[in-house]
């Protein structure tokens, strides 16, 4: 508990701290997200709040974990460097989005496998080599998959952050109720780094993170749900367990796919105001009633993967289908929601 709480407060005090500065410097460079017809903002709001994130994350991590964990840390922040780097280059407008979704984030995720982090579902079921590639393949997707889910999620004042920080309180309370020191620093850090940047980043916003800070944040969310583990194994707690601690970007991803896919547009290349935060604004909450909302999602979905973590598996099983259920019910509900609709582009000779 101790090294948790002491790597909450150094990520917190560094991010809070260097968020100053780094604001400074992105206006200097002229890194800012200026308003548009998908924004939310009237004014140009510096970029690079990611940084503040990064540093607070790597500062903490890298003073509290020695030893042989110190080597996979190594690792994780490798990737997560490769991670933020890219999102800033795209912040720039130096990438294509398509770089960073098929060639960025794969990269990161191989890092981890090559750092020994990887899923281990399909190596307890089938076994032998088989086993082990699926399971590979299952951890470039769901690294791909969380990243790019809270990519697509930086897109109202706090929300990223608010999310994150909800969710990696989750993975820190259950890593020390499972003795995994490594993971409840990491997750501790992540809390602290995200608390720290929301006292700039909640409305009205004086910063935001930019693509860089949600991609950082989504691979260690990611990160952190390989990591997890459990005193008492079982494959429902060790794979339902992380969904659902992320249950609020992954029912926003799910909204945005389905409602995107029906218009017959392409869920993560077709950026605008269908997300679930867009939707409960247009419906009276305003944007920190929407923000709030979501935070309140994170709150009981995790609450949920806490009981789920306790339960045998069949009453877990049970739980886990009232959630889908529910999360379902929500995205049915939220697609009638007013919001602003997107339209196709017309192909050019450069699509």
């Amino acid at each position: 508990m101790a090294a948790g709480l002491l790597a909450f407060l150094i990520a917190l005090l560094a991010s809070l701290t260097l968020t100053v500065p780094v604001r400074a410097f992105a206006l200097r460079v002229g890194m800012v997200d200026r308003p548009g017809p998908r924004k939310v903002h009237l004014q140009p709001i510096p970029l690079l709040g990611g940084l503040a994130i990064y540093g607070g994350v790597a500062l903490s991590v890298l003073f509290l974990v020695q030893g042989a964990a110190r080597d996979q840390v190594w690792g994780i922040l490798g990737g997560a460097t490769l991670i933020a780097t890219v999102g800033i280059l795209d912040d720039r407008g130096l990438l294509h989005h398509q770089i960073k979704l098929f060639v960025g984030m794969p990269l990161a995720a191989v890092i981890l496998l090559l750092s020994g982090i990887r899923a281990q579902i399909f190596s307890t079921v089938v076994g032998g080599w088989t086993g082990d590639v699926l399971d590979a393949a299952l951890t470039i997707v769901w690294v791909v998959g969380i990243t790019a889910s809270f990519s697509i999620l930086d897109h109202m004042d706090g929300l990223c952050a608010g999310v994150a920080a909800m969710a990696a309180a989750f993975f820190a309370l259950l890593a020390y109720l499972n003795g995994q020191v490594l993971v409840t620093v990491l997750a501790a850090a992540v809390l602290g780094a995200a608390c720290g940047f929301l006292r700039w980043n909640f409305k009205p916003a004086k910063i935001f993170m930019g693509d860089g800070g949600a991609m950082f944040l989504g691979f260690l969310m990611a990160t952190l749900a390989l990591k997890l583990r459990f005193a008492q194994p079982n494959l429902v707690s060790a794979w339902l367990v992380p969904i659902l601690i992320l249950g609020a970007t992954i029912f926003d991803t799910t909204l945005v796919t389905i409602s995107r896919s029906r218009r017959g547009l392409l869920p993560f290349a077709t950026p605008g105001k269908d997300h679930a935060a867009h939707r409960l604004a247009n419906m009276g909450l305003g944007q920190r009633g929407a923000v709030l909302t979501m935070y309140m999602i994170g709150a009981i979905s995790g609450a949920l993967a806490l009981l789920v973590s306790t339960l045998p598996i069949s009453f877990a099983i049970v739980a886990v289908v009232f959630a889908i259920t529910a999360a379902l019910a929500g995205v049915a509900y939220l697609e009638r929601a007013p919001y602003e609709r997107q339209v196709r582009k017309p192909a050019t000779a450069t699509d």
